[in-house]
């Protein structure tokens, strides 16, 4: 089921919360600039092992309010935040991928857990974002050709065969968010640097990263790893930015082992 939740006055972030049920909750967090329908591949498959399904949407993408502001690293926490007390989750696995598991790093370190038990990266951009020349290419194009831009990180996103319907879906996935919050991110990625909330990690945490990502380089998920204490890294060596997706089947079984 959909519904929304109030994170400040005035803004709503919508919540697909599948199998509420659920022995074990695993939160997702998209990467830009998507929603959490880019993990439609995950919740066909994970509320069938047992587990609850919350993903969230950040304020200016999908299904959320887009307001002017607020799109920096510790309000996207903040707002990740209220919905876990909202939501009264305890004893949770959150999982973020791309700027998501930036998102999620930000949460933990912010929030010495905040509820979290267990922490998933996915390709995260972590300890770093955009290099200062993709920040600058890409921000020229959010703001003269927003749909061209979206269709090279779909050109890029993959390391295995996707069909043209797969790529429209992607593509309109990414145009869903408004134009202002898909730039203020860029900017908030080419600013990025979370070497310092790394070491403050303390749950145990899976780092998923794809060797062949053109978009964070592996190199950084073994940056992560040797920073993130209780960490563990599994390489996927048939994806790019896109893991969950590329080798599904694997990620989603790796979940079920690492969640429990």
């Amino acid at each position: 089921m959909g519904y929304y939740v109030t994170v400040e006055p005035g803004v709503k972030l919508y919540v697909e919360d599948i199998n509420p049920a659920g022995s074990k909750t695993i939160v997702f967090l998209h990467g830009w600039p998507l929603s959490h329908e880019q993990f439609e591949y995950q919740f066909d498959v994970l509320p069938g092992m047992g587990y609850r399904c919350i993903g969230i949407d950040w304020r200016g993408f999908g299904k959320s309010d887009r307001p002017y502001d607020g799109y920096n690293l510790e309000r996207l926490a903040d707002d990740i935040r209220a919905v876990v007390v909202a939501l009264q989750l305890k004893d949770f696995v959150l999982a973020g991928h791309s700027t998501g598991g930036a998102i999620a790093i930000k949460y933990v370190a912010r929030y010495n857990g905040g509820g979290a038990s267990k922490l998933v990266l996915i390709d995260a951009a972590a300890p770093t974002g955009f290099t200062q020349e993709t920040a600058a290419r890409m921000l020229k194009q959010t703001l003269n050709d927003r749909a061209n831009m979206m269709l090279g990180v779909t050109d890029i996103f993959f390391f295995r065969y996707i069909s043209k319907p797969f790529s429209d879906w992607f593509n309109r996935m990414g145009m869903e968010a408004a134009g202002w919050s898909t730039a203020a991110v860029i900017v908030m990625l080419r600013d990025l640097n979370l070497s310092a909330d790394l070491s403050r990690i303390q749950v145990p945490t899976l780092i998923v990263h794809g060797i062949h990502d053109q978009v964070i380089p592996y190199a950084q998920a073994e940056e992560m790893h040797r920073k993130i204490p209780h960490s563990q890294l599994v390489p996927f060596m048939f994806s790019g930015h896109g893991s969950f997706y590329d080798e599904r089947d694997k990620f989603n079984q790796l979940m079920r082992e690492f969640v429990g």
